[in-house]
């Protein structure tokens, strides 16, 4: 006998359970546990190796592989590649290698374990194929992203944590409700097209509404977002509301309901982003002014809007990173992103003023530039079905993120005067790995945009669209010169500019106001009931206390000596009650 037959054989996993094991979610969430337990330079390497090993692992899986399992009963699919997901599988894995670059200098395993189980749970939802397997890596983007939030460590962190935690529960909720009754009803998990014709689909439709911030359901974006830390805000950018992009692209396309909602999305989160004053806050609003154009193309559900819609999800992804990178950039090196208290950093840096730039300009569509190819996409697809009203809010749209995003971001960070007490010393340059990350993403955001044919080729269908004729890019110059005249404006007005924080309250102002009056309440009755039930629960010890004091006690009636005729005669009683309730 040798030493190798001393060690147990283990058993061998079925091929299907390890195709669905080994797959880019996977091998993300696996980097993510690494970096929980390893030293910092562990957690670096979890951070490049990670998304570059699934990357190679994307490359060994052919599109139109489909894994299928069954798990106590239930045939699922827990890996479905095909063109539409190869388009988010491969943007999740570049915004993880991206934010693995920006967190570099992170000293903490929390931060950089929950981005790195966030980005898998993203991709491993994105490559799923049946219900209960979106539902699990649903419900784990929401518990590993809130922690980007509470990492921040302060109080309002930890309150906005908790209101973002709850909204994604139930989120998640409404998912899976949506797929039992699906199941009950027709026997399939399948992920496929649905129409709103039941209530199960509809409370799947309101789940992935809720991700997506549909109207009156996004308030916990601009609540949550702004609140996590340099590095969580930048990650949380990238994922939920475009896997909730990709879920509606898949069990949505076409649902003319989507059209109204998403241009509603792109217009009227625009006032409240052009009055905040907390940059972050209003880059949480700009992200919801792009979201409604990918939801409108996904309403008019032509292979030309979903390519728009899908294409614009992918660039949103970079040119949106690439602007949380800049201001967070400004916030780990001022302290703030608060406008009042900021301006003039563009001298001392430059890299990342011209970095915040670009992504303002691909905000803003200006041609050249990534947005540009793909909102293009989606405005021709509208104009096409005729859906002129919808072409028309997306228009409007596209202005007013020229004013939000394009302008009022990189100049009141960087070239407007500075504004409150000047800092103690010149704030610097941001870190190189921030540098090289933003200047990593400011290249896809160019290269998507002077080589669209390139692009183009990633997404779900042919693509037969020439974005660069004279006429679209007159249109578009004409565009973004009226909106530069309207900031102009707005900048002489002082709407722009304000010497002290303002918060303009979206959808959550529902809990921040009325809910936290009521949570107040509820709190004060409750303790009024709980000091209730103590009084009268002291009253009843009080009462029993005395009366077997009186009867148990030294002097107590039992404490007696009791005659033995008396004993004899209870005995007696005692047994005739028992034999009577016997024979009953």
């Amino acid at each position: 006998m040798t030493a190798a037959d001393l060690i147990p054989t283990l058993p061998s996993l079925p091929a299907d359970v390890m195709a669905a094991l080994w797959t880019p979610g996977i091998v993300l969430m696996l980097a993510g546990l690494v970096a929980a337990v390893g030293s910092q330079t562990i957690r670096a390497g979890a951070l490049l190796l990670g998304p570059l090993l699934a990357f190679l692992v994307l490359l060994g899986t052919p599109v139109g592989t489909t894994v299928t399992l069954e798990w106590l009963g239930f045939e699922l699919t827990p890996v479905r590649h095909d063109r539409l997901s190869l388009v988010f599988v491969l943007v999740f894995l570049l915004a993880a290698l991206l934010a693995g670059v920006y967190a570099l200098h992170s000293k903490s395993r929390l931060e950089v374990s929950s981005a790195l189980i966030y980005a898998g749970a993203a991709v491993g939802a994105v490559m799923a194929g049946d219900l209960v397997t979106l539902f699990i890596y649903w419900e784990l983007t929401a518990i590993a992203s809130v922690f980007l939030i509470w990492v921040n460590g302060t109080d309002r962190a930890y309150r906005a944590g908790m209101r973002y935690l709850l909204v994604q529960v139930v989120s998640g909720l409404l998912l899976i409700g949506g797929a039992v009754v699906i199941w009950r009803e027709t026997g399939t998990l399948a992920f496929d097209r649905m129409v709103l014709e039941s209530p199960a689909t509809w409370a799947i439709f309101v789940a992935f509404g809720i991700k997506a911030a549909f109207p009156l359901l996004n308030g916990w974006m601009q609540d949550g977002y702004p609140e996590g830390s340099v590095i969580g805000t930048v990650v949380l950018s990238a994922f939920t509301t475009k896997l909730a992009i990709y879920a509606l692209a898949r069990g949505f396309p076409g649902t003319e309901l989507l059209i109204p909602i998403g241009a509603a999305m792109a217009v009227w989160p625009a006032i409240p982003a052009i009055l905040e004053t907390d940059l972050r806050r209003v880059l949480a609003y700009a992200l919801n002014c792009q979201l409604g154009f990918m939801v409108v193309g996904i309403g008019v559900g032509t292979a030309e809007g979903i390519n728009g819609a899908v294409g614009h999800a992918f660039a949103s992804t970079i040119y949106q990173g690439l602007l949380y990178m800049a201001t967070g950039a400004v916030l780990f090196r001022m302290g703030t992103v608060e406008v009042s208290r900021l301006g003039g950093l563009a001298r001392a840096m430059p890299l990342t003023a011209a970095f915040c730039i670009v992504g303002a300009a691909a905000m803003a569509a200006a041609p050249l530039f990534s947005s540009y190819v793909v909102k293009s996409l989606t405005l021709s697809a509208a104009a096409h079905e005729g859906h002129y009203a919808a072409y028309i809010a997306l228009i409007v749209a596209g202005g007013l993120a020229v004013v939000h995003g394009g302008l009022k971001v990189p100049y009141l960070a960087f070239f407007a005067p500075r504004r409150g007490p000047a800092p103690a010393e010149e704030p610097r340059e941001a870190p190189a790995n921030m540098l090289i990350a933003m200047a990593l993403a400011a290249g896809v955001t160019v290269g998507l945009g002077v080589s669209p044919t390139a692009f183009y080729a990633l997404l779900p269908f042919p693509v037969e669209y020439a974005p660069y004729k004279t006429a679209s890019v007159l249109t578009q110059l004409q565009l973004l010169t009226f909106a530069a005249l309207a900031f102009a404006l707005l900048l002489r007005w002082g709407l722009v500019i304000r010497d002290r924080k303002v918060v303009v309250l979206n959808t959550d102002w529902l809990y921040r106001v009325p809910g936290r009056f009521l949570a107040v309440e509820l709190s004060d009755q409750a303790a009024q009931f709980r000091a209730g039930l103590a009084r009268i629960g002291m009253g009843l010890a009080r009462d029993l206390g005395g009366f077997f004091l009186r009867t148990h006690g030294p002097e107590g009636v039992m404490a007696r000596p009791w005659p033995i005729g008396l004993t004899v005669m209870w005995v007696a009683i005692v047994l005739v009650c028992s034999l009577v309730l016997y024979y009953l």
